[in-house]
Protein backbone atom coordinates (compact mmCIF):
# COMPACT_ATOMS: atom_id res chain seq x y z
CA UNK A 1 0.00 0.00 0.00
CA UNK A 2 1.40 3.54 -0.98
CA UNK A 3 -0.48 6.48 0.11
CA UNK A 4 -3.48 4.70 1.01
CA UNK A 5 -3.84 3.18 -2.30
CA UNK A 6 -2.50 0.69 -4.17
CA UNK A 7 0.21 1.23 -6.82
CA UNK A 8 0.43 -1.00 -9.65
CA UNK A 9 3.64 0.33 -10.34
CA UNK A 10 5.91 2.44 -8.01
CA UNK A 11 7.34 5.92 -9.13
CA UNK A 12 10.56 4.72 -10.19
CA UNK A 13 9.26 1.28 -11.86
CA UNK A 14 9.03 1.37 -15.75
CA UNK A 15 5.57 -0.36 -16.98
CA UNK A 16 6.00 -2.40 -20.33
CA UNK A 17 6.53 0.13 -23.17
CA UNK A 18 2.81 -0.49 -24.27
CA UNK A 19 1.41 0.46 -21.01
CA UNK A 20 3.78 2.92 -21.26
CA UNK A 21 2.45 4.86 -24.20
CA UNK A 22 -1.14 4.18 -23.37
CA UNK A 23 -0.91 6.36 -20.33
CA UNK A 24 1.18 8.70 -21.72
CA UNK A 25 -1.59 9.38 -23.68
CA UNK A 26 -3.64 9.79 -21.09
CA UNK A 27 -1.37 12.20 -19.33
CA UNK A 28 -1.33 14.25 -22.55
CA UNK A 29 -5.08 14.28 -22.35
CA UNK A 30 -5.16 15.69 -19.19
CA UNK A 31 -2.48 18.19 -19.83
CA UNK A 32 -2.84 19.67 -23.47
CA UNK A 33 -6.19 21.51 -22.32
CA UNK A 34 -4.14 22.98 -19.95
CA UNK A 35 -1.56 24.55 -21.69
CA UNK A 36 -4.35 25.23 -24.70
CA UNK A 37 -6.75 27.45 -22.31
CA UNK A 38 -4.16 28.94 -20.26
CA UNK A 39 -2.10 29.95 -23.67
CA UNK A 40 -4.67 31.43 -25.52
CA UNK A 41 -5.78 33.28 -22.83
CA UNK A 42 -2.33 35.05 -22.44
CA UNK A 43 -1.82 34.71 -26.14
CA UNK A 44 -5.00 36.83 -26.90
CA UNK A 45 -3.93 39.46 -24.20
CA UNK A 46 -0.52 39.88 -25.78
CA UNK A 47 -0.90 39.55 -29.62
CA UNK A 48 -3.74 41.17 -31.88
CA UNK A 49 -2.83 38.95 -34.47
CA UNK A 50 -3.17 34.95 -35.61
CA UNK A 51 0.30 34.27 -36.79
CA UNK A 52 1.74 36.11 -33.29
CA UNK A 53 -0.24 33.79 -31.33
CA UNK A 54 0.86 30.78 -32.91
CA UNK A 55 4.55 31.53 -32.33
CA UNK A 56 3.85 32.30 -28.52
CA UNK A 57 1.43 29.22 -28.31
CA UNK A 58 4.55 27.06 -30.10
CA UNK A 59 6.84 28.98 -27.16
CA UNK A 60 4.45 27.90 -24.60
CA UNK A 61 4.18 24.45 -25.62
CA UNK A 62 8.30 24.05 -25.70
CA UNK A 63 8.59 25.17 -22.06
CA UNK A 64 6.02 22.83 -20.97
CA UNK A 65 7.57 20.04 -22.52
CA UNK A 66 11.02 21.18 -21.64
CA UNK A 67 10.01 21.85 -17.82
CA UNK A 68 8.31 18.36 -17.77
CA UNK A 69 10.57 16.14 -18.99
CA UNK A 70 12.97 17.86 -16.48
CA UNK A 71 11.16 17.73 -13.49
CA UNK A 72 10.72 13.38 -14.80
CA UNK A 73 14.62 12.88 -14.46
CA UNK A 74 16.20 15.53 -12.49
CA UNK A 75 14.15 17.26 -10.71
CA UNK A 76 11.60 16.06 -8.11
CA UNK A 77 10.73 13.07 -10.67
CA UNK A 78 7.15 12.60 -9.95
CA UNK A 79 4.64 11.59 -12.02
CA UNK A 80 3.21 15.28 -11.89
CA UNK A 81 1.29 17.29 -14.58
CA UNK A 82 2.93 20.41 -15.71
CA UNK A 83 1.29 23.72 -16.92
CA UNK A 84 1.51 27.88 -17.17
CA UNK A 85 0.58 28.78 -13.63
CA UNK A 86 -2.41 30.42 -13.48
CA UNK A 87 -0.86 32.95 -11.16
CA UNK A 88 1.60 34.02 -13.79
CA UNK A 89 -1.52 34.59 -16.12
CA UNK A 90 -2.76 37.16 -13.43
CA UNK A 91 0.37 39.25 -13.45
CA UNK A 92 0.49 39.18 -17.07
CA UNK A 93 -3.74 39.79 -17.90
CA UNK A 94 -3.28 42.64 -14.89
CA UNK A 95 -0.03 44.53 -15.68
CA UNK A 96 -2.28 47.41 -18.41
CA UNK A 97 0.12 49.93 -20.04
CA UNK A 98 3.55 47.81 -19.78
CA UNK A 99 5.05 46.86 -22.36
CA UNK A 100 5.68 42.89 -23.04
CA UNK A 101 9.55 42.94 -22.33
CA UNK A 102 9.18 44.22 -19.29
CA UNK A 103 6.26 41.52 -17.98
CA UNK A 104 8.79 38.83 -19.77
CA UNK A 105 11.93 40.12 -17.90
CA UNK A 106 10.09 40.34 -14.55
CA UNK A 107 9.58 36.64 -14.94
CA UNK A 108 12.63 35.87 -16.19
CA UNK A 109 14.40 37.62 -13.21
CA UNK A 110 11.75 36.08 -10.55
CA UNK A 111 12.28 32.78 -11.75
CA UNK A 112 16.39 33.64 -11.09
CA UNK A 113 15.17 34.95 -8.00
CA UNK A 114 13.46 31.47 -6.71
CA UNK A 115 16.14 28.89 -7.64
CA UNK A 116 18.69 31.15 -5.97
CA UNK A 117 16.51 31.10 -2.62
CA UNK A 118 15.98 27.59 -2.81
CA UNK A 119 19.64 26.80 -3.19
CA UNK A 120 20.50 29.43 -0.63
CA UNK A 121 18.41 27.19 1.40
CA UNK A 122 16.25 30.66 2.60
CA UNK A 123 13.33 29.71 0.27
CA UNK A 124 12.29 27.02 4.07
CA UNK A 125 12.34 30.21 5.63
CA UNK A 126 9.73 32.39 3.62
CA UNK A 127 7.55 28.99 3.31
CA UNK A 128 6.51 29.31 6.85
CA UNK A 129 5.08 32.28 6.02
CA UNK A 130 2.42 30.99 3.93
CA UNK A 131 -0.08 29.81 6.19
CA UNK A 132 -2.94 27.62 5.66
CA UNK A 133 -5.27 30.74 5.30
CA UNK A 134 -2.63 32.32 3.29
CA UNK A 135 -2.69 29.86 0.82
CA UNK A 136 -6.92 29.59 0.37
CA UNK A 137 -6.77 33.55 0.07
CA UNK A 138 -3.82 33.21 -3.02
CA UNK A 139 -6.24 30.39 -4.43
CA UNK A 140 -9.20 32.17 -4.27
CA UNK A 141 -7.77 35.45 -5.47
CA UNK A 142 -6.26 33.40 -8.70
CA UNK A 143 -9.87 32.82 -9.62
CA UNK A 144 -11.73 36.05 -8.84
CA UNK A 145 -9.03 38.14 -10.01
CA UNK A 146 -9.78 36.50 -13.83
CA UNK A 147 -13.30 37.40 -14.02
CA UNK A 148 -12.77 40.07 -15.99
CA UNK A 149 -10.43 38.00 -18.36
CA UNK A 150 -12.98 35.41 -19.01
CA UNK A 151 -15.88 37.82 -19.16
CA UNK A 152 -13.97 39.09 -22.28
CA UNK A 153 -13.92 35.70 -23.67
CA UNK A 154 -17.33 34.49 -22.84
CA UNK A 155 -18.43 37.87 -24.62
CA UNK A 156 -16.57 37.89 -27.58
CA UNK A 157 -18.65 37.39 -30.09
CA UNK A 158 -17.79 36.73 -34.25
CA UNK A 159 -20.89 38.83 -35.58
CA UNK A 160 -22.94 41.35 -34.35
CA UNK A 161 -26.38 40.49 -32.95
CA UNK A 162 -25.30 36.80 -31.49
CA UNK A 163 -24.59 38.38 -27.59
CA UNK A 164 -27.65 36.66 -26.38
CA UNK A 165 -26.57 33.14 -28.36
CA UNK A 166 -23.68 33.43 -26.74
CA UNK A 167 -24.80 34.28 -23.06
CA UNK A 168 -27.16 30.88 -23.19
CA UNK A 169 -24.90 29.01 -25.03
CA UNK A 170 -22.23 29.80 -22.11
CA UNK A 171 -24.63 28.96 -19.68
CA UNK A 172 -25.51 25.44 -21.18
CA UNK A 173 -22.00 24.62 -21.71
CA UNK A 174 -21.27 25.19 -17.60
CA UNK A 175 -23.74 23.30 -16.64
CA UNK A 176 -23.31 20.48 -18.95
CA UNK A 177 -19.22 20.21 -17.69
CA UNK A 178 -20.56 20.52 -14.33
CA UNK A 179 -23.23 17.73 -14.67
CA UNK A 180 -20.17 15.35 -16.30
CA UNK A 181 -17.91 16.38 -13.44
CA UNK A 182 -20.64 14.97 -11.14
CA UNK A 183 -21.40 11.53 -13.22
CA UNK A 184 -18.33 10.40 -14.59
CA UNK A 185 -15.86 8.61 -13.06
CA UNK A 186 -11.83 7.23 -13.74
CA UNK A 187 -10.25 8.05 -16.52
CA UNK A 188 -13.31 9.74 -17.88
CA UNK A 189 -13.57 11.92 -15.30
CA UNK A 190 -9.59 12.91 -15.15
CA UNK A 191 -9.79 13.54 -18.94
CA UNK A 192 -13.25 15.49 -18.74
CA UNK A 193 -11.77 18.86 -19.80
CA UNK A 194 -10.52 17.63 -23.38
CA UNK A 195 -13.68 15.42 -24.23
CA UNK A 196 -16.05 18.95 -23.23
CA UNK A 197 -13.36 21.03 -25.60
CA UNK A 198 -13.52 18.73 -28.14
CA UNK A 199 -17.50 18.34 -27.71
CA UNK A 200 -18.66 22.08 -27.23
CA UNK A 201 -16.06 23.24 -30.23
CA UNK A 202 -17.83 20.74 -32.73
CA UNK A 203 -21.51 21.85 -31.57
CA UNK A 204 -20.00 25.38 -31.82
CA UNK A 205 -19.16 25.53 -35.20
CA UNK A 206 -22.17 23.85 -36.55
CA UNK A 207 -24.42 26.07 -35.18
CA UNK A 208 -21.84 29.52 -35.40
CA UNK A 209 -20.92 28.99 -39.16
CA UNK A 210 -19.68 32.68 -39.34
CA UNK A 211 -16.81 31.88 -37.02
CA UNK A 212 -13.33 30.59 -38.84
CA UNK A 213 -11.32 28.13 -36.89
CA UNK A 214 -8.10 28.60 -39.26
CA UNK A 215 -6.78 31.85 -39.29
CA UNK A 216 -6.04 31.55 -43.56
CA UNK A 217 -2.48 31.49 -43.03
CA UNK A 218 -0.60 29.12 -45.07
CA UNK A 219 2.07 27.66 -42.35
CA UNK A 220 4.60 25.55 -43.00
CA UNK A 221 4.45 21.56 -41.37
CA UNK A 222 7.77 22.45 -39.48
CA UNK A 223 8.82 25.62 -38.23
CA UNK A 224 11.92 26.51 -35.30
CA UNK A 225 10.69 29.83 -33.56
CA UNK A 226 14.41 30.17 -31.96
CA UNK A 227 15.30 31.64 -35.61
CA UNK A 228 12.76 34.69 -34.74
CA UNK A 229 14.27 35.78 -30.97
CA UNK A 230 13.40 38.74 -30.14
CA UNK A 231 14.09 39.08 -26.45
CA UNK A 232 14.76 42.43 -25.16
CA UNK A 233 15.44 43.27 -21.43
CA UNK A 234 13.56 46.05 -19.48
CA UNK A 235 13.51 46.31 -15.70
CA UNK A 236 10.80 48.30 -14.40
CA UNK A 237 10.68 47.95 -10.90
CA UNK A 238 6.74 48.27 -10.05
CA UNK A 239 6.29 44.98 -12.26
CA UNK A 240 9.35 43.68 -10.96
CA UNK A 241 7.81 43.68 -6.98
CA UNK A 242 4.86 42.42 -8.53
CA UNK A 243 5.80 39.59 -9.95
CA UNK A 244 8.03 38.75 -7.04
CA UNK A 245 4.93 38.47 -5.01
CA UNK A 246 3.53 36.22 -7.51
CA UNK A 247 6.34 33.97 -7.56
CA UNK A 248 6.51 33.50 -3.69
CA UNK A 249 2.70 32.27 -4.50
CA UNK A 250 3.62 30.32 -7.56
CA UNK A 251 6.16 28.12 -5.33
CA UNK A 252 3.98 27.73 -2.70
CA UNK A 253 1.45 26.45 -4.52
CA UNK A 254 4.41 24.00 -6.54
CA UNK A 255 5.59 23.14 -2.93
CA UNK A 256 1.93 22.15 -2.02
CA UNK A 257 1.70 19.64 -4.83
CA UNK A 258 4.83 18.18 -4.95
CA UNK A 259 4.37 17.40 -1.21
CA UNK A 260 1.07 15.75 -2.13
CA UNK A 261 2.03 13.71 -5.14
CA UNK A 262 5.12 12.56 -3.16
CA UNK A 263 2.76 11.00 -0.05
CA UNK A 264 0.61 9.18 -2.60
CA UNK A 265 3.50 7.29 -4.28
CA UNK A 266 5.34 7.24 -1.14
CA UNK A 267 8.15 8.60 -2.93
CA UNK A 268 11.67 8.23 -0.98
CA UNK A 269 13.82 11.13 -0.61
CA UNK A 270 11.27 13.50 -0.86
CA UNK A 271 13.77 16.61 0.73
CA UNK A 272 15.93 16.28 -1.64
CA UNK A 273 12.99 15.97 -4.41
CA UNK A 274 11.36 19.29 -3.58
CA UNK A 275 14.40 21.35 -3.70
CA UNK A 276 15.26 19.86 -7.21
CA UNK A 277 11.59 20.37 -8.42
CA UNK A 278 11.11 24.42 -6.69
CA UNK A 279 14.98 24.48 -9.03
CA UNK A 280 13.56 23.36 -12.40
CA UNK A 281 10.59 25.38 -11.83
CA UNK A 282 12.24 28.54 -11.16
CA UNK A 283 14.73 27.73 -13.63
CA UNK A 284 12.35 27.08 -16.17
CA UNK A 285 10.62 30.20 -15.30
CA UNK A 286 14.06 31.81 -16.27
CA UNK A 287 13.66 30.61 -20.18
CA UNK A 288 10.14 31.28 -20.29
CA UNK A 289 10.83 34.56 -19.18
CA UNK A 290 13.44 35.02 -22.23
CA UNK A 291 11.46 32.95 -24.47
CA UNK A 292 8.22 35.43 -23.51
CA UNK A 293 6.04 33.27 -22.42
CA UNK A 294 4.38 32.29 -18.45
CA UNK A 295 6.29 30.02 -16.37
CA UNK A 296 5.49 26.89 -15.27
CA UNK A 297 4.31 24.82 -12.39
CA UNK A 298 3.45 21.47 -11.26
CA UNK A 299 -0.50 20.58 -10.72
CA UNK A 300 -2.01 18.89 -7.95
CA UNK A 301 -4.71 17.08 -10.40
CA UNK A 302 -2.05 14.78 -10.70
CA UNK A 303 -2.85 12.83 -7.28
CA UNK A 304 -6.90 12.63 -9.01
CA UNK A 305 -5.34 10.66 -11.85
CA UNK A 306 -2.88 8.41 -10.16
CA UNK A 307 -5.88 7.57 -7.56
CA UNK A 308 -7.72 6.52 -10.40
CA UNK A 309 -5.72 4.90 -12.22
CA UNK A 310 -2.92 2.88 -9.60
CA UNK A 311 -0.10 4.10 -11.88
CA UNK A 312 2.34 6.14 -9.98
CA UNK A 313 5.48 5.48 -12.30
CA UNK A 314 6.99 9.11 -13.18
CA UNK A 315 8.03 7.31 -16.75
CA UNK A 316 4.43 6.96 -17.77
CA UNK A 317 4.68 10.86 -18.36
CA UNK A 318 8.00 11.09 -20.83
CA UNK A 319 5.65 10.09 -24.01
CA UNK A 320 3.49 13.05 -23.29
CA UNK A 321 6.09 15.34 -22.62
CA UNK A 322 8.19 14.44 -25.85
CA UNK A 323 4.49 14.36 -27.94
CA UNK A 324 4.17 18.32 -26.16
CA UNK A 325 8.26 18.41 -27.48
CA UNK A 326 7.22 17.86 -31.13
CA UNK A 327 4.16 19.98 -31.33
CA UNK A 328 6.09 22.57 -30.31
CA UNK A 329 7.67 23.10 -33.78
CA UNK A 330 4.57 22.24 -35.85
CA UNK A 331 2.72 25.39 -36.51
CA UNK A 332 0.28 23.52 -38.41
CA UNK A 333 -1.16 21.72 -35.31
CA UNK A 334 -0.65 24.60 -32.78
CA UNK A 335 -2.80 26.73 -35.21
CA UNK A 336 -5.74 24.20 -34.91
CA UNK A 337 -5.61 23.65 -31.39
CA UNK A 338 -5.51 27.32 -30.88
CA UNK A 339 -8.26 28.50 -33.13
CA UNK A 340 -10.88 26.54 -30.34
CA UNK A 341 -13.70 29.34 -30.26
CA UNK A 342 -12.87 31.84 -27.25
CA UNK A 343 -16.68 31.33 -26.06
CA UNK A 344 -15.34 27.37 -25.07
CA UNK A 345 -12.18 28.70 -23.86
CA UNK A 346 -13.85 31.26 -21.65
CA UNK A 347 -16.30 28.40 -20.30
CA UNK A 348 -13.61 25.83 -19.94
CA UNK A 349 -11.38 28.82 -17.77
CA UNK A 350 -14.14 29.28 -15.80
CA UNK A 351 -14.76 25.36 -14.86
CA UNK A 352 -10.93 25.93 -14.14
CA UNK A 353 -11.38 28.87 -11.94
CA UNK A 354 -14.42 26.81 -10.45
CA UNK A 355 -11.97 24.06 -9.38
CA UNK A 356 -9.79 26.56 -8.29
CA UNK A 357 -12.10 28.17 -5.74
CA UNK A 358 -13.16 25.20 -4.39
CA UNK A 359 -9.77 23.99 -3.82
CA UNK A 360 -8.95 27.56 -2.34
CA UNK A 361 -12.41 27.18 0.39
CA UNK A 362 -11.29 23.26 0.88
CA UNK A 363 -8.02 24.51 2.59
CA UNK A 364 -9.10 27.50 4.45
CA UNK A 365 -11.85 24.80 6.30
CA UNK A 366 -9.13 21.88 6.21
CA UNK A 367 -10.26 19.44 8.73
CA UNK A 368 -13.68 20.61 8.70
CA UNK A 369 -16.55 18.37 7.45
CA UNK A 370 -15.71 20.29 4.01
CA UNK A 371 -16.20 18.39 0.44
CA UNK A 372 -14.30 19.81 -2.58
CA UNK A 373 -18.28 19.17 -4.25
CA UNK A 374 -19.15 21.56 -1.75
CA UNK A 375 -16.68 23.84 -2.75
CA UNK A 376 -17.81 23.55 -6.62
CA UNK A 377 -21.16 24.46 -5.74
CA UNK A 378 -19.68 27.21 -3.90
CA UNK A 379 -17.45 28.23 -7.17
CA UNK A 380 -19.89 27.68 -9.65
CA UNK A 381 -22.73 30.51 -7.50
CA UNK A 382 -19.78 33.04 -7.23
CA UNK A 383 -18.56 32.94 -10.37
CA UNK A 384 -21.24 33.30 -12.26
CA UNK A 385 -22.87 35.83 -10.37
CA UNK A 386 -19.14 37.90 -10.51
CA UNK A 387 -19.84 37.26 -14.19
CA UNK A 388 -23.55 38.28 -14.72
CA UNK A 389 -23.11 41.38 -12.97
CA UNK A 390 -20.33 42.96 -14.99
CA UNK A 391 -21.74 41.58 -18.36
CA UNK A 392 -21.32 44.15 -20.92
CA UNK A 393 -24.72 46.25 -21.56
CA UNK A 394 -24.55 44.90 -25.19
CA UNK A 395 -25.35 41.68 -23.79
CA UNK A 396 -27.88 42.53 -21.19
CA UNK A 397 -29.58 44.92 -23.64
CA UNK A 398 -29.46 41.66 -26.49
CA UNK A 399 -31.66 39.64 -23.41
CA UNK A 400 -35.33 39.34 -23.99
CA UNK A 401 -37.33 41.45 -22.19
CA UNK A 402 -38.88 38.74 -19.99
CA UNK A 403 -35.48 37.15 -19.37
CA UNK A 404 -33.85 40.56 -18.06
CA UNK A 405 -34.53 40.81 -14.39
CA UNK A 406 -33.18 37.30 -14.09
CA UNK A 407 -30.36 36.23 -16.47
CA UNK A 408 -29.01 40.46 -16.27
CA UNK A 409 -28.84 39.84 -12.19
CA UNK A 410 -25.94 38.20 -10.79
CA UNK A 411 -27.50 38.03 -7.27
CA UNK A 412 -30.72 35.67 -8.76
CA UNK A 413 -28.07 33.61 -11.25
CA UNK A 414 -25.98 32.99 -8.89
CA UNK A 415 -28.43 32.22 -6.60
CA UNK A 416 -30.14 30.18 -8.49
CA UNK A 417 -27.34 28.62 -9.42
Amino acid sequence: MSGKIKLNFGVDEKPPLGETLLYGMQWLAIGLPMVVVLGQVVASHNFSNAPDQVVFMQKLFFVTAVSSLLQLFIGHRLPAVIGPAAILVVGITSSQGVGLSSIYTSIMIGGALLTLLCLTGLFSKIEKLFTRQIIAVILLLIALTLVPTILNLISSVPAAGMEFFHFVFALVFIVAMFMANRFLKGMWKSTMIIWAMIAGSIVYVLLVPEYNWMSGESLSVFSNFFSDLSFSFSLDIGVLISFIICFVALSTNDLGSIQAIGELVNAPDMGKRLSAGINVTGFSSVIAGFLGVPGPVNYSLSTGVIASTGIGSRFTLVPAGFILLFISFMPGVVSFLSGIPPLIIGVVFLYVMCSQIAAGLLTAFSGDSFSFEDGLIIALSLMLGLIVSFLPDTTVAALPHLLRPILGNGFVVGTAA
